[in-house]
């Protein structure tokens, strides 16, 4: 068990599969204590059941896109835990498809989601961590904020937008002792894909996907960000599956 991990009070938006799911699983893991936010009550509500009940684990229904939830997850975190260590920005959308479709309702859903809920998320945690004087937090990007393909437009600046917010952070909370982590990930196994809604784009990101790597990679990753000591801080992590191209 990591002693840089164990007891600390971590935050996970998304937290119903994927990314979130395996993360709270490997911190749990390792001693930390977990509040799950996710619109899937049920599904969260089951996790931190597994995973230790309220000592160990708390869930709130939040969805990212509502400022006064994602607040009432953290708020509930420092009311339950008496602090807040570090907040994953998960929560995310991928429905590619080439600009020339119009499809400004599943533009709009990204942005709501990939860029106003890492800045709730950053929005509800950084008092608490200012007036701690500690803290960290960790957004998650993706490869696609490194790179832009045809089809992918609106996402990519989306993951671009959370790499520059994170930059910015972390510029602006040096003086608090506030650690920020980007992870950018390539083709992980989550339910991110499901999102996208032209059925030939689905296609074909499901034939990249078939490369995918599991999620508990990404936790791994995050494992590693969050377990260094106080006076380091992992800035960015970027990888992909090794058979990964893009």
């Amino acid at each position: 068990m990591n002693e840089n991990i164990r007891g600390k009070i971590v935050v996970i938006t998304g937290a119903s599969s994927g990314l979130g799911e395996a993360t709270a699983r490997r911190l749990a893991a390792e001693g930390a204590i977990v509040v799950l936010g996710a619109r899937r009550l049920e599904r969260i509500q089951a996790l931190a059941a597994e995973l230790g009940g309220e000592e160990k684990a708390l869930a709130l229904r939040t969805d990212v896109t509502d400022r006064g939830q994602v607040e009432a997850l953290v708020n509930a975190a420092v009311q339950r835990y008496g602090r807040v260590d570090a907040i994953l920005n998960n929560a995310g959308l991928m429905p590619h498809s080439p600009l020339e479709r119009l499809k400004v309702d599943d533009w709009d859903r990204m942005i709501d989601v990939n860029i106003k809920g890492v800045l709730y998320g950053i929005a509800a945690a950084l008092p608490h961590m200012i007036r701690q004087r500690s803290g960290h937090i960790l957004n998650v990007a993706s490869v696609a904020g490194h790179k832009v393909r045809a089809g992918s437009t609106v996402y990519s600046a989306t993951k671009h937008a959370v790499r520059v917010i994170s930059e910015g952070l972390r510029q602006e909370v040096k003086p608090y002792g506030i650690r920020t982590t980007i992870l950018s990930p390539g083709a992980v196994a989550t339910e991110l894909p499901n999102s996208i809604t032209e059925p030939d784009v689905a296609e074909n990101v499901r034939k990249l996907y078939e490369i995918a790597i599991p999620a508990d990679a990404f936790a791994r990753a995050v494992l590693f960000a969050m377990s260094q000591p106080d006076d380091v801080d992992i800035n960015e992590i970027l990888f992909r599956p090794t058979a990964q191209e893009y």
